[in-house]
């Protein structure tokens, strides 16, 4: 279990004079069951959404969401470069189901192609941000909740 490694880990003090000495709110480096879940739910949902400096709005949603600060900017790196254009493409289509409308067919991959087409792709493109962003993240949340849950009982029953 994580929770085995990372208690192995604190053993030697490094992590807890790194928070005391930068005076960091425990539960940004905390690796517990509702820090971790919580992590998650923010970081999958920040990563759906088409915006310069992600890992930065991770931050920005801390103070007023206590969570796993390492765990939801790894979580925001699942929109790289390599990700970015499969996924957007994926929720502009789905954004264009929602809301009934035909999508683009003659896509060009230059700047005044989009400069010229932007209204046409912004509104699907943020209604399927906002449909991926909501459940992807709410499912992770209640799916890796429901298996820590279930690892922390079946642990407990093989201590008896």
């Amino acid at each position: 279990m994580i929770r085995k490694v990372f208690k192995k880990r604190r053993q030697n003090g490094k992590i807890e004079a790194f928070i005391k000495k930068y005076n960091i709110p425990r539960e940004f480096l905390s690796v517990n069951r509702k820090s971790v879940t919580k992590a998650l739910l923010v970081g999958i949902f920040i990563a759906f959404i088409p915006m310069p400096f992600q890992m930065l709005a991770v931050l920005a949603v801390s103070p007023f969401i206590r969570f796993n600060i390492p765990v939801a900017i790894s979580m925001v790196w699942l929109s790289n470069p390599f990700t970015m254009p499969p996924m957007y493409y994926m929720e502009y289509l789905t954004g264009n189901w929602l809301l009934g409308m035909e999508p683009l067919h003659d896509v060009e991959m230059s700047m005044e192609w989009f400069q010229s087409h932007l209204e046409d792709i912004f509104v699907p493109l943020y209604v399927g941000t906002l449909f991926y962003s909501v459940t992807v993240s709410t499912a992770v949340y209640f799916l890796v909740n429901w298996l820590w849950i279930r690892s922390v009982n079946k642990e407990r029953r093989s201590k008896r």
